[in-house]
């Protein structure tokens, strides 16, 4: 019984943290911090190999540099540079996978959320990234 009320106790209190507003404030004052509600396309590294090739397919690798010189997607553009919008396809309906170094990394997700706010609707996102690539043994390239 002890335990059931402990973990109605802790999933109440997580529904109610997550449920409140945070603030963030870098040594100035305390601001809510903003949530982006663009939930992301996921693509699986299977289906991401698949579309390796495709013409109408964009690999945008959100890496730092030295990783991408470890290597990357074959195909693949290095996307973190000051002119990336100058990257992107002109046709707003093509498929762009985005991705970084692996779950923990977020530079894939955040560059993928600002290019749906641009008007992108064939944004996907390979939460794995190269590290992951790399591990289940899919080929990569090195520039």
């Amino acid at each position: 019984m002890k335990k059931l009320l402990s973990k109605i106790l802790i999933s109440v209190s997580l529904f109610v943290a997550v449920q409140t507003q945070v603030f963030a404030g870098a040594g100035g004052d305390l601001i809510p911090v903003q949530i982006d509600k663009i939930q992301l396309n996921p693509i699986s590294m299977r289906e991401a190999e698949w579309l390796l090739g495709d013409e109408d397919v964009y690999f945008f690798d959100v890496n730092t540099m030295e990783l991408w010189a470890e290597g990357h997607i074959p195909g693949a553009v290095y996307f973190n540079v000051k002119n990336w919008k100058e990257l992107l396809p002109k046709n707003k309906d093509a498929v762009m996978v985005f991705y970084c170094a692996n779950t923990l990394c977020t530079s894939s997700a955040m560059a993928a959320r600002e290019t749906v706010k641009l008007g992108y609707t064939g944004v996907r996102h390979m939460a794995e990234g190269i590290y992951g690539w790399r591990i289940a043994g899919k080929l990569t390239e090195i520039p």
